[in-house]
């Protein structure tokens, strides 16, 4: 009897399975506020141009649609980067500081080069890779510490400036990063652009526990 049950209750478990992941997608990917209700919402002045320029090129990865893909691929360098259409968390960021003037593929593969173990050993590498270095959360962490203004943490949106860039942990323990928008909720927490599943501009700066946060370059 369990024999001829075994299929059907695989067959069940298979359907569950995907129905949460495609839940969980759907809730990951499904924006929270649409275009139109972006340009209405209340906006901060920018610092300086330097922070506008990193915000502008944060905002393409919404605009373009960019889907979450964090597959490691060969790219070249220096300014490599994987195809338009998609990346990760740190694909934002890099996007970001590269409209602005900053490479950070080059800029921390120099860095690693020179000072190769002060940075993170998770991946059993010898040396940099240029392919991957630059996306993983822990590198770039470690770079912004050595090289950008960290700002403490702290539950005061009013310390979140337009071209920030913050760390998240979630509830899952994975790491996540995103660029602190000028617009605001109205009653003014600012925005975050960030790609969880797919680059969208929210309210979610105090959704997950913040754990580090940068201005980069340093000012």
């Amino acid at each position: 009897m369990l024999r001829r049950c075994l299929p059907l209750l695989l067959l069940m478990l298979v359907i569950i399975s995907t129905a949460a992941l495609w839940k969980e997608e759907r809730a990951d990917t499904q924006p929270v506020l649409s275009p139109t209700d972006l340009q209405s919402v209340p906006v901060r002045d920018f610092p300086d141009d330097l922070a506008k320029a990193i915000v502008e090129g944060a905002r393409y990865e919404v605009e373009k649609g960019v889907r979450y893909d964090a597959s490691y691929r060969q790219i070249a360098f220096p300014m490599g980067d994987v195809p338009p259409e998609v990346g990760a968390c740190t694909d934002v960021v890099i996007r970001a500081l590269r409209h602005a003037g900053y490479d950070l593929q080059e800029l921390l593969n120099e860095d690693m080069k020179a000072y190769f173990n002060r940075y993170p050993q998770h991946w059993g590498l010898s040396a940099p890779d240029p392919n991957i270095d630059h996306r993983r959360i822990p590198n770039l962490i470690t770079f912004f510490r050595r090289h950008g203004t960290e700002i403490e943490v702290s539950g005061d949106y009013e310390d979140y400036e337009p071209g920030d860039i913050v760390f998240w942990v979630f509830e899952n323990g994975l790491d996540h990063c995103g660029i602190v928008s000028e617009r605001t909720t109205q009653d003014g927490r600012p925005l975050v652009i960030h790609n969880a599943g797919l680059a969208r501009e929210e309210d979610a700066l105090f959704k997950w526990r913040i754990v580090a946060h940068f201005r980069y370059p340093p000012r």
